[in-house]
């Protein structure tokens, strides 16, 4: 059976934005017509922010913080209780201090279910803010940098840059891919991601989904175009 797996956050939706109301209807008739799932690093509450509660009921599973809090609507299936251990936040502190990039909004450092989301600039960026940083960020890669930094101080974790302007981490094997466990191997999986580059967040399930397909979009409106065509 065809499954479809979307990533929200640059996928579905702008960058931390609202989903277009056009793309949202046509998406829901899309949910209505076949077996949708979603999967990403935000919590529950913000993703329904972004794309509303009908269109959040609508998906078959939706895979909150990168897989480790799982809901099917209102039931929450299983979650993680992972939390940060307090050397790793130090260190993550140390490298936000150590940052070029001046401007601190707060939140830099978020606790979700079973990983933790770091942002240099705060999670209190407003859309500007974050825009800035994004700008900085593809001129200094240093998200990349501190994830690989990471990843060599810390063997039984993983960092990986997710969305615009932050840093996923969480254990090694909790990350995206872990839901494939939830699937039939002889299920044929459509995967839609924005970051699915080698040290992005859609990676790990991009690289597992052997049997299926990769579709590495540029934002929604290219999600939106690919699906028309498959509709």
């Amino acid at each position: 059976m065809n499954r479809f797996i979307f990533d929200v956050d640059g996928t579905l939706t702008p960058s931390r934005g609202l989903m277009d109301k056009h793309f949202q209807q046509w998406f829901n008739d899309f949910c209505r017509a076949h077996p949708v799932y979603l999967v990403t690093g935000s919590d529950k509450s913000k993703t329904v922010e972004q794309i509303g509660e009908e269109t959040y009921n609508l998906a078959t599973t939706v895979y909150n913080c990168s897989g480790s809090d799982v809901w099917q609507g209102s039931n929450n299936i299983r979650s993680d209780d992972w939390l940060l251990p307090m050397h790793v936040k130090a260190w993550l502190l140390e490298k936000l201090e150590e940052s070029q990039f001046s401007l601190r909004t707060g939140l830099h450092i978020e606790q979700r279910k079973g990983m933790v989301n770091f942002s240099v600039v705060g999670r209190n960026a407003t859309l500007g803010e974050r825009k800035l940083y994004a700008k900085y960020d593809k001129e200094h890669n240093e998200r990349n940098h501190i994830a690989d930094l990471f990843n060599k101080e810390f063997q039984n974790l993983i960092a990986r840059p997710g969305g615009e302007t932050g840093i996923d981490i969480s254990p090694v094997g909790s990350d995206k891919s872990q839901i494939l466990v939830d699937f039939d191997s002889n299920d044929t999986i459509h995967f839609f991601g924005d970051r699915l580059d080698e040290q992005g967040n859609d990676w790990p399930l991009a690289n597992a989904n052997i049997k299926g397909k990769n579709y590495h979009v540029t934002g929604w409106e290219h999600t939106w175009k690919i699906l028309k065509e498959k509709a």
